[in-house]
């Protein structure tokens, strides 16, 4: 499973969220050794400090009374015996490695650190002056740090980020957007107006240089049609004479005659054939289409007296296709199956959900076709000479595979298990 992502903007957002929480956490870095560990530092120096001052010149183990009174009275600080400091609230205090160690260091001694958290945030030491001896500084404006608020915020600021950037790149990317729709529609045989030229000076140059390619598709496109438009005209005027003038051929030339029209009519077909595959339709419009009906019409038109066509109606949903090159599609395949087999032929259609597209196949009897030779007779001009005979131009699959393509679809040939082939044509559900 491939978890980057594999498009130059999603590559971007990652890019742009990796750096933000490095960010991130450099800046949570430096505010805790810069900013925070420097006043913690600071304040267990006053309190070490406080500390040192209340046991000054004590030499006995007992402190004055008055003395502590005093000194409590204007700071706050308590001192008291480990009993009492008990029942003060040490009880419930949590131990504190870190500043056990560095008040030790201050003190110069072993001390010990607790913190509790009440009413007031209570600092209890035991000083190594007067080990039997806790001391209670109350630090009325210091609480336990808690840094869900700075994380929050530095999370806000990261999203904003993100978001920002997101914005950013999706509005240089929309250009690729378009200029990715045209391709795929010029790569289908339409030519869409220019595209607008905006954008960073890169996407500029691309997207002038995809117009210019473009603009000189659609000029040996039409130059492509133009030129065989007047072959087609050229050859037909003197199929047409040739025509007439065995229509004045002598009884005895009858066999003669019979031979001369067929050539002209196949010579009319393969004209045809030539025509349909430079024009393909891609100037009709997309319409949703009921395949079972469209089938049912050209099922109808090519019923032959000596075959059964039968046609298996799936319920496949509406789907946009351009009409009259579909019915091509259809038609062509059932008289290929029709050509090059003796049996009857079978149609069915029905929707595949998980490919999100429609189907119909067209299945004959006949001999099949090398799995070999497969690929290959979607090419044009080109036969499956030992199975399937050698009659046509061998465009007739390009023709129907070039339609098939320009609807985002797909034909597969394939050999049945019971013999013959089965001519399979997907198209999706909805089309970009």
């Amino acid at each position: 499973m491939r978890i980057l992502p594999r498009s130059a903007f999603g590559q971007t957002i990652l890019l742009i969220g990796i750096l933000l929480l490095i960010n991130q956490a450099i800046t949570l870095g430096s505010i805790m050794v810069y900013i925070l560990q420097p006043n913690s530092d600071q304040i267990e120096q006053l309190l070490a400090k406080q500390i040192r001052v209340i046991f000054i010149e004590v030499d006995e183990p007992v402190l004055s009374a008055s003395m502590v009174k005093a000194f409590q009275q204007e700071t706050g600080i308590n001192v008291y015996t480990e009993q009492d400091a008990m029942e003060q609230g040490l009880r419930g205090a949590i131990y504190k490695e870190i500043a056990s160690r560095n008040m030790s260091n201050l003190l110069g001694g072993p001390a010990e650190v607790r913190f509790t958290q009440e009413d007031d945030f209570l600092y209890w030491v035991r000083p190594p002056q007067a080990p039997e001896y806790w001391v209670k500084i109350p630090l009325n404006s210091l609480e336990e740090a808690n840094y869900t608020p700075l994380v929050i915020v530095l999370m806000i600021l990261g999203g904003l980020s993100v978001i920002g950037g997101w914005l950013v790149v999706r509005q240089l990317n929309r250009p690729l957007k378009a200029l990715q729709s045209a391709a795929h529609q010029v790569g289908r045989g339409a030519f869409p107006e220019p595209l607008n030229e905006h954008g960073t000076t890169e996407i500029v140059a691309v997207t002038q240089a995809f117009n210019h390619m473009s603009k000189g598709i659609k000029q040996l496109e039409e130059d492509r049609n133009l030129l065989m438009a007047g072959i087609s005209h050229d050859l037909r005027t003197p199929l047409t004479r040739i025509r007439l003038a065995t229509e004045m051929m002598s009884k005895e030339d009858e066999f003669l005659k019979e031979g001369i029209e067929g050539d002209i009519d196949d010579m009319n077909t393969i004209i045809d054939q030539f025509i349909d595959y430079i024009r393909h339709d891609s100037k009709d419009t997309m319409e949703l289409t009921d395949l079972n009906v469209l089938i049912g019409e050209v099922v109808q038109a090519e019923s032959n007296i000596d075959r059964t066509i039968t046609f298996e109606a799936g319920d496949p949903p509406k789907v946009p296709v351009r009409y009259v090159a579909i019915k091509r599609v259809v038609s062509n395949l059932i008289q290929n199956a029709l050509r090059y087999s003796d049996e009857d032929i079978t149609l069915k259609s029905g929707i595949d959900k998980a490919s999100e597209s429609v189907y119909f196949a067209v299945c004959d009897s006949g001999p099949g076709i090398p799995e070999t030779d497969i690929d290959r007779l979607f090419q044009p001009f080109t036969q499956g000479d030992k199975a399937r005979g050698t009659e046509g131009s061998g465009l007739g699959l390009a023709i129907i595979k070039r339609i098939v393509d320009t609807h985002n679809g797909k034909i597969v040939l394939s050999n049945r298990v019971k013999g013959g082939l089965s001519a399979k044509v997907s198209l999706p559900l909805h089309q970009p």
